[in-house]
């Protein structure tokens, strides 16, 4: 009788797990979309949108929030953003490097950091939108200019600071409330939810501007990155590890086998840098157009189609990406471990030489990893380059990198977690 009163709670915890996940989203998506006070909707509304890549790139970052002027106007972006401002400070900084290496304390303390930091960026992004369409105006329909805000007092733009900077704080909450008490990682999932957001849209202009033949093309670069990019998510290269075999009394104790999993990092970051780096020179352009040098620069890169861009696009990414995975292992501190808890590598001498082996085999799977991001990243260009879609077409394919690797990404991340739990329920209800 006690197991079956065990066995529901167990799917019960599962199932409170995953409505609690698609509730946050579902009120991340509503923040999303509500207008912030002092705004005027119809009015923002007939703001002509750009169809270039600055803002699609916007709409990426921020699920068309940032354009509409909404509460959660910078979505999660404030979260990634001071993510990344504490990782370098860290490396940066020795006193935050102390609290890093004094675990679970310096880890809360870190957190703290992290919080405070995404707050006091949420501000300053939140004085600088406000300011900026403080005079803005948008053409009415009889050609006369209305005002996208209704009060242009201190007071009224002091709430809709207040207003954007506790959206971002209430973001920052529901991500920390997906990552404790629901599935994956809740930054992930929240990024991933505001960038699915507008791919419908893009997917309906693209239809229209290129026809069905333009669909047909995308879905066949959706599945060969899905495919390419799950099979590489679930290999790993295994280093074998013996442990020394000891007698205790009589006994011997010891001599299991086990293995050191390598895998190639899964990462969007160095498309993304790629993408804008190739894009700074075009953006030079505007404001300095007589400058012929950079007239010459981007001469082969406002197209997404030309040889020359994607070669330059394949390079940067891979570049990017060897940088950013070359030091994820410290293959001597590897094996200090290994050999402190008295393994060693079989064929390979304890020490100096085992780290070096690993060292040898992680260099070997950091090229290969660098080369497949750009072989995929390349994929999506050479998709945009049959549908001859040119630089401004606001579907660009870092967009279809991105969402797809993260797509897979907490799709594997999810489902993993959801194996363990129901694994954990199970022994928890033998055990019982």
């Amino acid at each position: 009788m006690s197991d079956r009163a065990e066995r529901p709670e167990g799917r019960r915890g599962l199932r409170n797990r995953i409505l609690l996940t698609l509730l946050v989203i579902v009120v991340f998506r509503l923040g999303q979309n509500l207008p912030t006070p002092n705004v005027n909707v119809r009015a923002l509304a007939e703001v002509p949108k750009a169809d270039n890549q600055l803002h699609w790139v916007l709409d990426l970052l921020t699920g068309g929030a940032l354009l509409t002027l909404s509460v959660f106007a910078f979505g999660i972006f404030p979260c990634l953003a001071a993510t990344m401002v504490l990782r370098t400070l860290i490396n940066l900084i020795p006193r935050l490097a102390a609290l890093k290496a004094e675990g679970e304390a310096g880890a809360r303390l870190l957190t703290q950091y992290r919080r405070r930091l995404t707050v006091g960026l949420g501000l300053l992004g939140a004085v600088g939108v406000v300011a900026a369409v403080a005079g803005h105006t948008s053409p009415g329909a009889a050609g006369q200019g209305r005002d996208i805000l209704d009060d242009h007092g201190v007071l009224p733009l002091a709430v809709m600071v207040v207003c954007i900077t506790a959206g971002t704080a209430v973001v920052m909450w529901l991500a920390e409330a997906i990552t404790d008490r629901g599935f994956g990682d809740g930054v992930r999932i929240l990024l991933l939810a505001q960038v699915v957001a507008v791919l419908p849209a893009e997917f309906l202009r693209l239809g229209q501007a290129k026809g069905g033949a333009a669909i047909a093309v995308m879905t066949v670069v959706a599945l060969s990155v899905v495919v390419v990019t799950i099979f590489v998510a679930q290999a790993q290269r295994r280093i074998p590890v013996q442990y020394a075999r000891e007698m205790v009394g009589r006994r011997p104790y010891g001599g299991a086998s086990s293995y050191v999993p390598l895998r190639i990092p899964q990462s969007n970051g160095p498309a993304v840098l790629a993408s804008i780096l190739l894009y700074l020179p075009v953006l030079a352009t505007q404001f300095w157009p007589d400058a012929a040098w950079l007239k010459w620069a981007t001469s082969g890169l406002r197209d997404e189609g030309t040889p020359w861009r994607m070669a330059a696009y394949f390079v940067l990414v891979c570049l990017f990406a060897l940088l950013r995975t070359a030091g994820t292992i410290d293959p001597d501190r590897l094996a200090h471990e290994i050999a402190r808890v008295g393994g060693f590598v079989p064929g390979v001498r304890p020490g100096r030489p085992t780290a070096q082996y690993l060292g040898y085999v992680h260099h070997r799977i950091t090229a290969v990893g660098s080369v497949y991001l750009g072989g995929v990243a390349l994929i999506s260009a050479l998709g945009l380059a049959l549908l001859d879609a040119g630089p401004r077409f606001p579907f660009g394919g870092v967009t279809i990198l991105v969402v797809l690797v993260f797509l897979v990404g907490v799709t594997l991340d999810t489902a993993q977690q959801i194996d363990v739990r129901r694994a954990q329920s199970d022994y928890e209800r033998l055990l019982h």
